[in-house]
């Protein structure tokens, strides 16, 4: 048997080139090695989305962002979080075996309590019902970015705990971090993030990915003055898009001199190529969001019949199953 890969991405808006190389396209590539169960996480999107018709939107919108990307009904078990009500019950007992001190450590908390906001509980909490998705469906493997390991060691070690207390119940799932690619620079250099208003959209059309592309922040050096391809963030984006020809090809321009109006140029012609196939297989997606609906619901009723096996496993551990 396949090992089984988990992973999820929150339904929070526009999907970007960040958010493909930084964890969609490893599940398009992992699909044929793993027994794959890719769910969208609604649950999660509670902390930053209270507007009914804002979540049902963009849970329709990342279904068939998905699918478009490349992702295969046939070969992903492609599922709604909300649609499997075992995750929160099992979160709830994870809640009772874990400290608050242990949550504390948790960077999502910190760093919101460093930007001095209301935090709500979900954003405290966040981490366990993480833990509840990976170990319900006794996953093996969980892609995430670097910023996620830290989620996956915190399931780990709820899974040892409750082992502990209870006996052998919860596999220990193992991270997956393509190192090559864990963080994607923005327009601005920065992380390409939504928060920070730098990014490629994924489905970007012609004109938008021109204006990302001339927007890329550049240094002051002349046209023909040699430079460090990695220091520049045209070639950062760019190389993500390359074979290794033409990555070799274009590093080579770049250090024997070329122009940054030339290399968004170049830039602007390959990112319109990489994205359009995948635009297009969104249109299709766009206008048959029933056939979307029926991918879902039939992802759930998988997912639901081997969650629940495990979390009546679960109840009759602690004493729930009279």
């Amino acid at each position: 048997m396949r090992k089984k890969l988990v992973s999820g991405i929150k339904p929070t808006g526009t999907l970007h080139l960040g958010n493909y190389f930084g964890a969609l396209k490893q599940f398009v590539d992992l699909q044929n090695e793993y027994d794959s169960n890719i769910f969208i996480a609604d649950f999660h999107a509670l902390t930053t989305i209270q507007e009914k018709e804002v979540l049902e939107k963009n849970i329709i919108n990342i279904a068939t962002d998905y699918l478009a990307a490349g992702i295969d009904p046939n070969k992903v078990n492609l599922f709604k979080q909300s649609d499997i009500p075992e995750v929160t019950q099992a979160a709830w007992i994870f809640n009772c075996i874990t400290t608050m001190p242990f949550l504390m450590r948790a960077h999502s908390f910190k760093d919101a309590e460093a930007k001095d906001k209301e935090i709500n509980v979900g954003v405290f909490d966040y981490p366990i019902l993480m833990a509840a998705d990976i170990l319900l469906p006794s996953a093996d493997v969980v892609p995430v970015g670097k910023d996620q390991k830290q989620h996956v060691e915190i399931t780990r070690d709820i899974a040892e705990k409750f082992n502990r207390i209870y006996g052998e119940t919860f596999k220990l799932p193992k991270p997956i971090i393509l190192e090559e690619t864990e963080t994607v620079p923005g327009i601005d250099g920065r992380k390409m993030s939504k928060s920070y208003g730098n990014i490629i959209p994924l489905f970007a059309t012609d004109e938008e990915i021109e204006k990302a592309v001339m927007s890329i922040r550049t240094d002051s050096k002349a046209p023909d003055e040699p430079k460090n391809p990695d220091e520049v963030i045209i070639y950062q984006i760019h190389k993500l898009i390359l074979n290794e020809e033409e990555d070799k090809k274009i590093r080579g321009r770049y250090e024997s001199g070329i122009g940054y109006k030339e290399a968004k140029d170049l830039l602007i012609k390959d990112l319109k190529s990489f994205i359009k196939p995948m635009r297009e297989k969104r249109e299709y997606w766009v206008n048959n969001p029933q056939k979307v609906k029926r991918i879902l619901k039939k992802g759930a009723k998988k997912a639901k019949k081997e969650i629940s096996k495990k979390m009546d496993e679960v109840r009759n551990k602690i004493g729930m199953n009279l």
